[in-house]
């Protein structure tokens, strides 16, 4: 299979994202282009399911090109993203060496790239890092420099802005995902699709069982058209002024399920599943969506085997509370980002919190 490359373009800090089978045997090289020398101290950072399979080769590869590689390996799981997880990391940082000139290799999935990213971004006022993804579910977070760890209060509170050097996709990684890890990151391949361009929500719901099978071509293309998606709004919008938030469709109820829910029950991809149907049906209800919309995105979803009803064992106020914490709350009004079409959506400002929770009990009940 060919690589597949592109740019986020944000001028002296524009990086690639080179994505590609095997990709990991590469990496040295790939470092070298985006300006980290061998002379530079690496600590990679990953979790206790991804070590087993990739750190040994990932550090053999780079010992082998004279690097200096570290690692710091982490519980999987979003409770990793932690003020305490992150000191530990600060302090195996200090130890390695690491200075100015090092860089963070973020070697997993989302939960470890933002972590991470974090820890780039603070350690000694910021230093470089580099996306590894291993996950379907990362070709969004490893995209676009959102770097962050939780808060018991809410998800990702604790955060900056910082871009990687280069991001190195290995698509091999894939094939060994359990497949509740592959409908996760349909999730946010769906949504893509869902926000910017309903050709390419055609060509999932076509494709969608040899995807589902992880069809190494056809996996290759819809995490470059998804990559794409994402790099030209971040490359318009870095810091999330206006049409980066765009990208959030889905994100403020299914924050809000993974935060109450203490990040155990569902998933990521999962809880942004839910919450893309709650806010079409949102949508439809205040008369923003054309009708269908509700229906044909809880359609695809389940064409990846994503859930598509909320757990109703999370009552509808509490949920609402923790969605007014949200980044997109201003002033205490509650702004949802809306489909108004297929591949058509808009942040939809001061929504009517009754509204929001007749929508939810709906489907409770339902």
């Amino acid at each position: 299979m060919s690589t597949q490359s592109l740019t986020v373009e944000l001028g002296e800090r524009s990086y690639p994202i080179v994505i590609g089978n095997g990709l990991l045997q590469q990496v040295p090289n790939l470092l070298q282009e985006a300006g980290i020398s061998s002379s530079s101290n690496l600590l990679i950072v990953t979790d206790e399911h991804v070590a087993v399979r990739y750190l040994s080769l990932l550090r053999d590869v780079l010992r082998a090109a004279g690097y200096k590689a570290s690692a710091s390996v982490i519980a999987a799981g979003e409770q990793s993203k932690s003020l305490a997880v992150y000191e530990r990391i600060m302090t195996e940082a200090i130890e390695a060496g690491l200075d100015r000139k090092s860089a963070i290799l973020a070697l997993g999935g989302g939960v470890v790239g933002d972590l991470a990213g974090f820890v780039a971004a603070t350690y000694m006022r910021g230093i470089d890092f580099v996306q590894l993804p291993t996950t379907l579910l990362a070709h969004d977070s490893s995209v676009g420099g959102k770097v962050a760890i939780n808060h018991p209060l809410g998800k990702n509170l604790i955060g900056a802005f910082h871009q990687p050097r280069v991001v190195i996709y290995d698509t091999a990684a894939l094939q060994t995902l359990p497949k509740r890890e592959v409908a996760a990151g349909f999730a946010e391949v769906v949504k893509h699709g869902l926000i910017a361009d309903e050709s390419f929500v055609d060509w999932l719901e076509v494709n969608a069982q040899e995807l589902w099978e992880l069809d190494s071509e056809l996996l290759a293309k819809a995490i470059q058209r998804g990559c794409a998606v994402k790099a030209e709004i971040v490359s318009e919008d870095e810091t999330e002024q206006g049409k980066r938030a765009l990208l959030n469709l889905g994100h403020t109820f299914g924050h809000a399920f993974e935060a109450l829910s203490q990040y155990s029950a569902l998933n990521h991809g999962e809880a942004i599943a839910i919450g893309m149907c709650l806010a079409a049906k949102v949508a439809e209800r205040i008369g923003f969506a054309e009708k269908g919309i509700y229906e044909r995105t809880k359609e695809i979803l389940r064409l990846y085997h994503l859930p598509t009803s909320w757990p109703g064992e999370l009552a509808p106020e509490a949920v609402l509370d923790v969605m007014k914490r949200d980044k997109k709350t201003i002033g205490g009004k509650l702004n949802l980002v809306l489909p108004s079409a297929i591949g058509q959506v808009e942040v939809v400002k001061d929504i009517d919190e009754h509204l929001i929770l007749d929508v939810m009990r709906e489907e409770v009940e339902a």
